[in-house]
């Protein structure tokens, strides 16, 4: 008997771990789902507490302050000042990120997964947020193209889901045009005059 409580506990254990996510990514308001985590009060804090005004203000990331807060859709927003809290509350929609702050290039996959608010770019005015340089340079290849794919499969497949099991349904079942990794890679080495 206690050989069957051990792995009972293990597996409950492991499932309830990846419930939080399930949740803090889907606060099921109209940004469905966010690239959030849990931090303190703040149940659904969009890029780990990165300001998304001072992009277009700054044209750099920085991180936003506890004190400087705005719930917008059921998501919280950090801001690094007073100003940029002004600023998002007349406009929000100018400064959400794109789908949600995902990695733009997984989106192009129908994959809501990572998102570095380090490594982004602002397209015809919207903020898209990538999971690395990697990602980025490789939605950049096809840069219009790419926005499209992302937007297709936002609309009808990724907004209003749950990121987990969206996530895990196109790891399993890809999209036709889906390249591995290394392929994009690879792809971002031509493009720059590697082999």
């Amino acid at each position: 008997m206690k050989r069957l409580i051990a792995p009972a506990l293990a597996a409950t254990a492991f499932l309830f771990a990846g419930c939080a996510p399930m949740f803090t990514q889907s606060p099921g308001q109209g940004l469905s789902p966010v690239n959030a985590v849990s931090d303190g009060d703040d149940a659904h804090l969009i890029l780990f507490g990165h300001d998304v005004v001072s992009y277009f203000t700054d044209g750099r990331h920085a991180m936003g302050s506890a004190a400087h807060k705005s719930v917008y859709k059921g998501v919280t927003f950090r801001f690094a000042s007073a100003e940029h809290k002004t600023l998002f509350d007349a406009d929000p929609g100018k400064y959400v990120p794109q789908f949600g702050g995902y990695c733009a290039n997984g989106i192009v996959y129908g994959i809501p997964w990572g998102g570095d608010a380090d490594t982004w770019k602002i397209i015809d005015g919207k903020l898209y947020i990538f999971g690395g340089a990697g990602s980025r340079d490789a939605f950049l290849l096809d840069e219009k193209g790419n926005v499209a794919l992302a937007q297709k499969y936002w609309k009808e497949e990724v907004e209003g889901s749950n990121a987990f099991w969206q996530r895990s349904k196109r790891l399993v079942f890809r999209v036709p045009h889906y390249k591995s990794g290394k392929e994009l890679a690879d792809a971002v080495a031509r493009a720059k005059g590697g082999k």
